[in-house]
């Protein structure tokens, strides 16, 4: 380019001078919108979930990956170490948490996110202590979830695995066998901080549930306790082992659904997620204190 031609370029303006200090925004008033259902417009599911649970919330959102159904969770303090006291210990606290959960929303199910506390109190007592904050609502457990996979498969000889002392696996096998079930075998990886329970590696229990499998008289296997990873891992393990599986999240997710009137099939969650529960369940009239 020549000189002459650069001096008669047009030169840059520079930057936009900005809007005078006293000019205001444009005022587009009210806008119209509509409500719909919201995230839960089939179901709404409240959890009341241990401070030290890793494991719950993770299993929960790989299963009730449903439109329209929604899981809301609230934490209750509990101790580290699972013993029948600390665990007794959990009971007054359950109500308080519960009533944390979407205040004055209706909720169409409240589940209770631990196993051995549910055996420990009973199934009974957990409902109680959930209805004072929910009166009416329907319930679930680990446990109870767990009994009604057993019925809905059709299994009665069922193999216990878990990571609890073996005073706490005894108190279960007797909570299960009083409910007309054959514990025809039972193990432990005794892990009874619930901080390591959390770290028990898949393949670590995937190799427990197939030696449990070739036990004389196991239809099913049950794996208990919330913090315990293998939910994502069920349908594949029940190909390998030819029989079912279910879990503390499991259990209780299908349940969940279940009692929330959603019958809709979970291809990756195994048998148990084709299923029905047994008899069918009413979907409850939601309650919001």
């Amino acid at each position: 380019m020549s000189v002459s031609a650069a001096a008669t370029r047009p030169q840059s303006s520079g930057p936009v001078d900005p809007k005078p200090v006293d000019a205001k925004p444009v005022d587009l008033g009210v806008l119209p919108s509509e409500l719909d259902g919201g995230l839960a417009s089939r179901a709404a599911i409240g959890l009341a979930i241990l401070a030290t649970d890793q494991t719950l919330e993770h299993e929960f959102r790989a299963l009730v990956r449903i439109p329209g159904v929604a899981f809301y969770e609230a934490r209750l303090f509990n101790d580290n170490d699972i013993t029948p006291d600390t665990l007794r210990a959990i009971g007054p606290r359950i109500a308080p948490t519960v009533d944390l959960i979407l205040p004055s929303i209706p909720l169409d199910v409240v589940g209770f996110g631990c196993t051995s506390a549910t055996m420990t109190l009973g199934e009974e007592a957990v409902f109680a202590e959930i209805r004072k904050a929910r009166p009416g609502v329907a319930c679930t457990t680990p446990v109870t979830g767990a009994l009604a996979a057993f019925k809905a498969l059709g299994a009665k000889g069922i193999g216990l695995l878990t990571p609890y002392a073996p005073e706490i696996n005894q108190g279960l096998v007797t909570y299960f066998t009083g409910r007309s079930l054959d514990i025809a075998a039972v193990a432990t990886f005794d892990r009874r901080d619930d901080r390591e329970a959390a770290r028990i590696s898949l393949a670590s229990i995937e190799a427990a549930a197939e030696r449990m499998a070739a036990a004389p008289g196991v239809e099913a296997i049950f794996i208990s306790c919330t913090s315990l990873r293998v939910a994502e891992a069920v349908a594949e393990l029940e190909q390998r082992i030819g029989i079912p599986v279910t879990s503390s999240n499991h259990a209780m997710a299908w349940h969940c659904l279940r009692l929330a009137g959603i019958d809709d099939v979970v291809p990756a969650g195994g048998r148990l997620f084709a299923l029905p529960a047994v008899p069918p369940t009413r979907r409850p009239e939601p309650t919001a204190f």
